[in-house]
């Protein structure tokens, strides 16, 4: 009877200091399971991106007041653009029940890495609030901004192939190095990944759309080139994902002791949607870019008959005088 004390009490002692060594620091409390419910019922209202994305909103729509009461018209196609899908994009993600499973679950948080690198992005730049700002701001801070728009750190990271790089840099710096395990370990850090990624993702796609005034404007055959080779890039990696043979943030997934979820079987899901994801958008863009490169060059040729016939239409009545 005191053997099998002495055992007990040793095990006992022993298993804590072991699962001290061994056990990753796991959220506090783990989320139900992920149902449509939960996106609503796990809704995560308070955070530095709410109070950025409401004061990106209330800029953004003081912006387009101070023009309308001075007379001049915002388009309304580019405010929605910007607030809706744009900043309502981040929101979808950050501040819903997904925001409480992305540290959970790969999927999930793979799908909000595609929505604020590339979806979001999109729309933001769309919503040209560079131009708005320099349309509705007074001289002075007007100047500042060209300033900082056209100043060395600007051109530097807003060159195509700068941005081009450090897009395609960061999910393979990230994801296959233990940066995403110390992502899952602290929120800090998790929630700093997030504004680096929505960062890049306008760095990347606001020279492509080119509607704000940035330093580097390349033409439509060198934007359209940049998107071609960004295809293929989300299919890479998308099956590496899918067909790793070890799972992304080591033992933090199954720790957790989800009965409601595999974190082989997630991963699997997680690649598929960077994969079919990135395919969707990239080649969506690609068409974008190429059908305003086509509705260019029609407005180039117009242009250039218009001359052609004016400067006939003026020799004919050069030589009718004479």
């Amino acid at each position: 009877m005191q053997h099998v004390d002495r055992v007990s009490i040793a095990t006992e002692v022993a298993a804590p200091a072991a699962t001290s060594v061994a056990a990753p620091a796991a959220p506090a409390a783990v989320p139900p399971p992920f149902t449509l419910t939960s996106v609503v019922t796990e809704v995560q209202p308070v955070s530095w991106i709410a109070v950025g994305v409401a004061l990106a909103a209330g800029l953004y729509l003081y912006g387009v007041r101070r023009l309308r009461v001075r007379g001049d018209r915002w388009p309304v196609a580019r405010t929605f653009l910007f607030l809706g899908p744009g900043l309502g994009g981040i929101a979808s993600v950050t501040l819903s029940g997904l925001a409480a499973y992305d540290t959970t679950l790969l999927s999930v948080h793979l799908a909000q890495y595609m929505v604020l690198s590339m979806v979001a992005p999109i729309f933001l730049a769309l919503g040209a609030p560079v131009t708005l700002a320099l349309q509705a701001l007074p001289q002075r801070p007007r100047e500042r901004l060209l300033t900082l728009v056209h100043s060395r750190i600007t051109r530097l990271y807003s060159h195509p192939l700068v941005a081009f790089a450090i897009f395609m840099v960061t999910p393979f710096a990230l994801y296959f190095t233990d940066l995403y395990r110390y992502t899952l370990e602290h929120a800090w850090a998790h929630e700093l990944v997030h504004a680096h990624v929505l960062l890049i993702g306008c760095v990347f796609f606001w020279p492509l759309l080119g509607l704000d005034p940035l330093p580097h404007r390349w033409p439509y055959p060198g934007r359209a080139l940049l998107m071609l080779l960004s295809v293929p890039f989300y299919t890479v990696l998308g099956l590496t994902i899918m067909q790793s043979t070890a799972l992304f943030g080591g033992d933090w997934h199954p720790s957790l002791g989800l009965t409601w979820a595999d974190p082989w079987e997630d991963q699997l899901i997680a690649g598929g949607i960077l994969w079919a994801g990135g395919e969707f958008v990239s080649v969506t863009m690609l068409a974008v870019l190429v059908a305003r490169w086509m509705r260019q060059a029609e407005r180039e040729a117009r242009r250039i008959d218009r001359e052609l016939d004016r400067q006939e239409a003026e020799q004919r009545a050069s030589q009718a005088a004479g």
